[in-house]
């Protein structure tokens, strides 16, 4: 069970990570509808944003550029602000609270591709959230060539997708490696299967964490 400060936490907190074009976008719909399903309140968020706060940062974060450790920052303060506003109140109701990426996608992208040193992001979490981690983390994980192309095929890319294929090798390996470190809260997916089978994969996940 998620605890919170001072709060009883009483729903479920499941996050999405994987690196731009891993296709998490697209079963967060399915996951709430599931949930919905069987009776569960589900909330949908993302990171950076949430909030009317981080969403102003987001774009912030998404296209303007900036001081490595200014852009940490500024994550941390959007996920703090999504904490308070949406994620625990959420809890505290016994909602499902979705979110697309939380701060494991930090450690991924400011950690493993940018390189900020390890203990600064760990220090920063232990200040924003000593009390929070999510009850499961659903990690979609491809190789970077199946995100590249997936991506290039939807959208204009914002700064963190323009990167280059090296930033993305670290932060799939930074993402596999905190994978690693907490298997308890983290199942890793396939996401080059098909959609039924992912699907298919989440289900059985979901009906236990139920």
């Amino acid at each position: 069970m998620t605890q919170g400060a001072g709060i009883k936490l009483k729903g479920k907190f499941i996050t999405f990570e994987g690196i731009d074009g891993a296709g998490k976008s697209t079963h967060i719909g399915f996951v709430a509808e599931f949930l919905a399903a069987r009776g569960k309140t589900v909330v949908s968020s993302r990171e950076p944003g949430g909030t009317p706060l981080g969403e102003k940062l987001r774009e912030l974060l998404l296209h303007e550029k900036m001081h490595l450790e200014t852009e940490a920052l500024l994550m941390f303060a959007s996920r703090r602000e999504h904490i308070a506003q949406v994620i625990e109140p959420g809890l505290a109701r016994g909602d499902w609270v979705l979110s697309d990426r939380f701060t494991d996608a930090s450690f991924a992208y400011q950690s493993g591709g940018r390189g900020l040193e390890r203990a600064k992001m760990e220090a920063l979490e232990a200040w924003v959230h000593p009390h929070l981690q999510p009850d499961l983390t659903l990690l979609f994980d491809v190789p970077l060539e199946v995100a590249r192309e997936r991506l290039d095929a939807t959208r204009t890319l914002d700064k963190f997708e323009r990167e280059q294929a090296a930033f993305f090798e670290k932060c799939r390996g930074e993402y596999l490696r905190r994978a690693a470190q907490f298997p308890g809260r983290f199942v890793v997916i396939d996401s080059t299967q098909t959609i039924p089978a992912i699907q298919a994969q989440l289900s059985k996940v979901l009906e236990k964490l139920l």
